[in-house]
């Protein structure tokens, strides 16, 4: 065999193998599902933190474990009531709902009104000071009347903290944990099980901000306050400096770059399913903060430029607490040498996320 008639051999030999792995790779529709937890303050109903929690529903890309629930925007029994009745509306209560943290590890209403006194006002905090649906504050413990209807089905027996833990034993590096709350739940697993960071396949989080462009009042002249790391700053620090094998964040400074629309709500509300038709009803014109967080792990391309960055939370108790510390790669201090930075999210395709989102809102619901 000449050489010229060798190369040609070889060369047909080597399609017809690649054509043969090709035909063997199992299509899309079979790849394995990819195991989430979704860890949330789910105020409701709809807004950012109901959108989120379905986004990730609706995905034919995942199977979520549970639902675990911490006080944030709203005291958590009153989140937990809301998700319940959403998971009810959409014909979902095959998914567990998870009671997690009713209180922070250390931050108090109590401290934070003397630290106001010393350092100013704190605009937003979540369910210490913002009036629900009926126009007022309540206590923790509270469940006022539901718009959407009270829910007949029952949160799980288990505890969040519990339940994370179980989960990642059982399926050692498969579950994502997308945490768009603050992150007491998470910090109470570390402190239970120290390898539950490590036996996640990775941490995917809404909290923290760098430097956002807003005229935002709650940003313009605050901006390293975020406030689902600020709302627990010790649980914060905690998750942070945790050995997970990847965080992936997104900050205020993206986030604030995205608004759902009455226009966006108005086309969902023209596709007849239930997930389109809750939407509708409930949802109004806001950031797109957590929905935001869950797209970009389902679809990374709608995220167009990230950073590498070092990050933290203060828990100084002057000034600075809880507010986001970053650092770029070499100029972080000595003690988070150990640790792995952050990807944060800092660009992304507006029109991609706009699309993907509202076409997961729109489809028939996932069984």
């Amino acid at each position: 065999m000449n050489f010229v008639r060798m190369l040609v051999f070889f060369a047909s030999v080597f399609s017809l193998v690649s054509h043969a792995a090709a035909q063997q790779k199992p299509p899309a529709a079979e790849q394995p599902l990819r195991k989430v937890i979704i860890d949330q303050d789910a105020r409701g109903p709809a807004t950012t933190d109901q959108q989120a929690i379905l986004a990730l529903i609706q995905s034919p890309q995942t199977k979520v474990l549970g639902i675990t629930v911490v006080t944030g925007d709203e005291w958590r029994d009153e989140e937990v009531a809301h998700t319940l009745r959403m998971l009810e509306i959409i014909g979902r209560t095959d998914i567990p709902v998870v009671p997690g943290a009713v209180f922070p590890l250390d931050n108090t209403p109590q401290f934070i009104s003397t630290w106001e006194k010393l350092y100013g006002k704190v605009i937003y905090q979540g369910a210490w000071n913002w009036p629900g649906h009926n126009g007022k504050i309540h206590g923790p413990y509270e469940i006022p009347p539901l718009v959407e209807g009270e829910p007949h089905t029952k949160a799980s027996n288990d505890d969040a903290a519990h339940f994370l833990v179980r989960m990642v034993r059982l399926y050692p590096h498969q579950v994502t944990i997308v945490a768009a709350g603050p992150l007491t739940d998470l910090a109470l697993a570390i402190a239970l099980d120290p390898e539950f960071a490590s036996l996640a396949k990775e941490l995917v989080v809404m909290g923290g901000s760098i430097n956002p462009q807003s005229d935002d009042p709650e940003f313009r002249l605050n901006p390293r306050r975020e406030f689902n790391f600020w709302m627990d700053p010790e649980a914060s620090h905690a998750v942070l400096k945790a050995n997970w094998a990847k965080i992936t964040d997104t900050p205020v400074d993206i986030s604030i770059k995205t608004r759902l629309t009455k226009e966006m709500i108005a086309q969902i509300a023209k596709a007849d399913s239930p997930v389109a038709q809750y939407i509708a009803k409930y949802a109004d014109s806001e950031y797109m903060w957590d929905e935001m967080a869950a797209i970009s792990w389902l679809e990374p391309a709608v995220i167009t430029r990230t950073e590498q960055l070092y990050m933290d939370v203060s828990t100084d108790p002057g000034a600075s607490y809880g507010d986001t510390l970053v650092w770029a790669p070499g100029n972080e201090p000595e003690i988070m040498a150990a640790r792995r930075p952050v990807t944060v999210n800092a660009s992304l395709d507006t029109t991609k996320f706009y699309s993907e989102f509202m076409s997961l809102m729109s489809c028939a619901v996932k069984k």
